[in-house]
């Protein structure tokens, strides 16, 4: 289950109402890649360590970064040029802090 709703990544994305649901079935893609990358580089998932029953709440911060990086996604859809830059400033910090290390 995603962390972010749709409607919060087009506030992320400053869609206005008049762009309607034509990108819905995109953003979805992009929203869910994107916590799944996030979950990948921290070595669990989101919603089995935050959120649930005698669990802290979903850091606001990781929220921020699937946020981040869907939105990216979203806006650089091509993989050449400025859009092969490195991922949103951030983002990798924000894993950084929560990333569970195993050795």
């Amino acid at each position: 289950m995603a962390i972010l709703t749709l409607d919060q990544l087009k506030e992320q994305l400053s869609f206005t109402g008049d762009m309607g649901d034509v990108d819905d079935a995109l953003l979805q893609r992009k929203l869910a890649a994107a916590q799944n990358h996030v979950e990948r580089l921290l070595g669990f998932k989101i919603e089995e360590a935050f959120g649930g029953e005698d669990q802290d709440e979903i850091p606001p911060v990781l929220i921020e970064a699937v946020s981040q990086l869907a939105a990216w996604w979203y806006e650089q859809r091509e993989a050449a040029g400025d859009a092969s830059r490195e991922v949103p400033f951030g983002v990798r910090e924000i894993v950084a802090e929560y990333r569970e290390f195993t050795f």
